[in-house]
């Protein structure tokens, strides 16, 4: 018997900010990495992330992600509508965030409290930090744009924390004016 055929896949690309790594599968994009500290790094969080998954030259749709996420990290807007996120094993809960994080444009923010009212559940902020603590997509899923109370930067789960987060919303031009926007960097 032979061993099945992997079902997800991973490439490590180069960006603006450093080498970011992205995952499909049959049912779309499942995960997007982030920079770890050199690519080595990155890739071993992508090895750890999914478990098996060759590294692969990707096909076309994964091509046009990777332009798409490496046109945004420069500073231009990018377009994420017609991208198939593998939603599989991603909680209800979070698949509605991640929904509402997908329609905010760049350059603009919304708080955890603003997300969670669009969501009709005025009192679940916590739960949607939580959410976006886990989003598999980043940045696609533009979690950074999703700022704690007071336009705080709030917590940012990639690697550099909320310094990658403002150098997130730095390049997107995301400064709402608020001199607090800043102030936890």
């Amino acid at each position: 018997m032979r061993p099945a055929s992997p079902t997800v896949f991973f490439t490590l690309f180069d960006t603006a900010i450093g080498p970011c790594g992205v995952a499909w599968g049959d049912a779309g994009l499942r995960g997007v990495q982030l920079p770890e500290a050199d690519a080595r790094q990155t890739q071993q969080r992508m090895r750890q992330r999914f478990p098996g998954a060759p590294e692969a030259a990707p096909p076309a749709d994964v091509q046009a992600a990777i332009a798409g996420i490496t046109a945004m990290l420069r500073g231009e807007a990018h377009d994420f509508s017609t991208l198939t996120l593998d939603m599989r094993g991603v909680p209800a809960f979070h698949q509605r965030v991640y929904a509402v994080a997908l329609g905010i444009p760049p350059g603009q923010t919304l708080t955890y409290g603003e997300v969670a009212a669009q969501l009709g559940e005025p009192g679940a902020a916590r739960a949607v930090g939580q959410a976006l603590g886990r989003n598999p997509f980043a940045p696609v899923v533009p979690c950074h744009r999703v700022l704690a109370a007071g336009d705080k930067p709030g917590g940012f789960s990639a690697s550099g924390g909320i310094r990658t987060k403002l150098r997130l919303l730095i390049i997107e031009g995301a400064m709402r004016g608020t001199p607090g926007l800043f102030d936890e960097a």
